[in-house]
């Protein structure tokens, strides 16, 4: 059944976003956290097939108007570094305030790529509203970041929702001691689920269609996406 959807770039409390959603709405929403293409093609591809698939998709922009459409990666990644822990989460706590409030979802979840991933678990910690948390290879680096003011494997275990977590191996910005804290601090929750993947050959970033060419990138992603879909449906309804 073929599946009308509505798309556009909305303000939100005074912050730039991408909007797609079933036409009409839906009581079911995701909120998305980018990787550090901001709102480039590719998330926006995700929030449209969410949206295909009965939820309301609204993204966060880290960048606020500039994305991997339009701006070279050096300068996406020296933006990253002034990143403040803080601020974003404010940002993504208010856009979750607008998916439950003015967009009419009853329940809403959360998922996040790389950057993403890490705030993902942090705000799932934060806010028990959320129906789901879903982090793809979270850059939760063996030594923090100095812009890294927020503990993500504290707040990890604080996530009262059920938590899909999915690492790569080969992951060279993560180590897998940094992994391991991760892993520790959700299977320590007294509430929620844990499901956790392990992908032994696949790299950071394995999500990203950019990377796609490295066969163990690809396959990784083609088995863990359909779950993924699968997890946030059975969770959002």
């Amino acid at each position: 059944m073929t599946v009308h959807i509505e798309t556009e770039y909305v303000t939100v409390d005074g912050l730039r976003t991408y909007l797609a959603r079933p036409a009409g709405g839906s009581p079911q929403g995701m909120l998305l956290l980018p990787m550090i293409t901001g709102i480039g093609q590719q998330i926006r591809d995700w929030a449209d097939e969410f949206a295909r698939r009965g939820l309301t998709a609204l993204t966060w922009d880290p960048w606020h108007g500039v994305s991997s459409d339009d701006t070279p990666a050096e300068e996406l990644h020296q933006r990253m570094t002034r990143l403040d822990d803080e601020t974003c989460l404010d940002e993504q706590r208010r856009l979750l305030d607008h998916l439950l409030d003015e967009l009419g979802c009853s329940r809403a979840g959360v998922i996040g790529w790389c950057l993403g991933g890490r705030f993902a678990l942090i705000l799932g910690g934060r806010d028990d509203r959320l129906a789901n948390v879903v982090a793809y290879h979270p850059t939760v680096p063996g030594t923090p970041a100095p812009n890294h003011s927020v503990d993500a494997v504290e707040h990890t275990a604080r996530i009262k929702a059920p938590v899909m977590m999915l690492y790569p191996g080969q992951d060279e910005l993560v180590p897998h001691e940094s992994f391991q804290r991760l892993q520790t601090a959700l299977q320590s929750r007294e509430t929620g689920p844990s499901i956790v993947h392990v992908y032994p050959q696949a790299g950071h970033g394995f999500s990203n269609r950019q990377w796609h060419g490295d066969p163990a990138n690809a396959e990784a992603f083609a088995l863990s996406w359909p779950q993924v879909l699968d997890l946030i449906t059975v969770t959002t309804r």
